[in-house]
């Protein structure tokens, strides 16, 4: 085959440091719009991110030549640093240290953007502890791996 094709589509869901509800709707649009654009300056095209303010969901098309685990850090570090340096939260902000990622199907593309355009009905329901026991359970793993 003369050329390589790629299509590889990751539902990632990662959570504030202490799960501290930081990413409030006051600046939850201008922290957004920054993730999307470091997203799309990492070759990762976005389809959505949207989320409540203790945790956030991005639904993006991976770039082939970087792994996953160095673009969700580089979204992460960039993003935290631009909240501390616009002084957009009280407190000093950072995420967790983890993150959840998961390969999405081309089949499953619109129910993974719905369920990630519906976070703030979807979480008036829910925990986020709860839905990210059900996304381990789902995808058959555990805390450990």
């Amino acid at each position: 085959m003369p050329h390589s094709y790629n299509q590889i589509w990751i539902h990632a869901i990662w959570a504030t440091k202490k799960r501290q509800p930081l990413v409030t709707s006051k600046i939850e649009k201008t922290v957004f719009d920054f993730m999307r654009k470091q997203f799309e300056e990492s070759g990762c095209p976005v389809r959505i991110i949207n989320g409540i303010p203790d945790h956030v969901h991005c639904l993006f098309l991976q770039n082939p030549k970087t792994s996953v685990a160095e673009t969700i850090k580089q979204i992460k570090g960039s993003t935290s640093h631009f909240i501390n340096q616009n002084g957009l939260t009280e407190e000093r902000f950072s995420w967790q240290t983890g993150y959840a990622c998961f390969s999405v199907s081309q089949s499953g593309m619109e129910k993974v953007f719905e369920y990630i355009k519906n976070q703030k009905k979807h979480h008036a329901k829910k925990t986020f502890q709860e839905e990210y026991d059900a996304f381990l359970k789902i995808h058959d793993m555990n805390e450990n791996g």
